[in-house]
């Protein structure tokens, strides 16, 4: 006895749906998942190396096939994601700060470093500088800011300079835009004075010999600060989203030693409210403008 017409259409609807089902996954898993990464080492050379193998690992994880792009300057990476240009951003914490309000980027993960989730912005001198009272006895003195879009080099010592009455603009022989590592190198061979930076990227050129420890000292330190975020950007699934965090989450150590840069190990589950230091500092500097 043969099926009935209404029967045998009800059977190539199922079909229809299962092949539509099928065909959407394996258009969702060939989809390439964009990432980035901020300029955290000397060279993008440099930072891909360092930081691919964890992108290569996430995406795995995801099942999805990647792009991974390395940002020249700490904006740079705040527009790309703002602007969907990337789907997934480590980034410093005042580029996902500039990104969530420019574009509605948003904080799911905050990376540890040997353990825990904060750093420090640092001020470096050179040993032969005579600084007993900071910044009075550095008046007059050059110094080398980083670009505008980094926490450390930048937004965290204006903040902090401004709280004390100082214009760093007017108050030292100023400059801003330079990269970190150009900073460290410019105090340690006398090209300025004084230079930001943050104590993991002075650490790490120190561990590798770029720099000696007599060829610089730390005049001054931040309070703790936020570490980088794993930042998403708006409208990316929420299924990815959640895909993404269990995976950084659930990381241990000893998976971190493997795929991380050197000391990192691991993260925590984060949101905007973990980065609200940061997002007051941009509006006390004028950087973040409120309703």
């Amino acid at each position: 006895m043969y099926p009935s017409l209404s029967a045998l259409r009800r059977v190539l609807a199922a079909l229809a749906v299962i092949v539509f089902a099928a065909t959407a996954d394996r258009s969702f898993a060939a989809e390439k998942i964009r990432f980035a990464v901020g300029p955290f080492q000397p060279t993008p050379t440099d930072t891909r190396k360092a930081f691919e193998p964890f992108f290569q690992y996430l995406a795995g994880k995801l099942g999805r096939d990647y792009e991974l792009v390395v940002t020249n300057d700490w904006a740079g990476i705040a527009i790309a994601l703002a602007n969907s240009q990337v789907d997934v951003a480590w980034m410093g914490p005042w580029g996902y700060v500039l990104a969530h309000h420019e574009g509605g980027a948003e904080a799911i993960a905050t990376v540890k470093y040997e353990g825990k989730p904060t750093y420090h912005a640092i001020i470096l001198g050179h040993p032969s500088l005579d600084i007993k009272s900071w910044p009075a006895d550095a008046k007059g003195k050059s110094i080398s800011f980083a670009d505008p879009g980094s926490t450390s080099g930048w937004l965290i010592p204006t903040h902090w300079l401004r709280a004390q009455g100082v214009d760093p603009k007017s108050f030292f022989k100023y400059r801003e835009g330079a990269s970190h590592a150009a900073n460290v190198t410019a105090v340690a061979t006398r090209q300025v004075d004084l230079a930001t930076d943050y104590d993991r990227n002075t650490r790490a050129m120190l561990e590798k010999g770029v720099i000696q420890e007599s060829d610089i000292k730390v005049v001054w330190t931040s309070d703790p600060l936020p570490n980088d975020a794993l930042a998403v950007r708006k409208g990316l699934d929420g299924a990815t989203i959640k895909a993404i965090e269990d995976a950084v989450v659930a990381m241990t150590e000893e998976q971190a030693k493997t795929i991380m840069p050197k000391h990192y190990t691991g993260w925590v589950p984060a949101t905007h409210a973990s980065y609200k230091l940061i997002e007051e500092a941009g509006i006390s500097v004028g950087r973040i403008k409120t309703k």
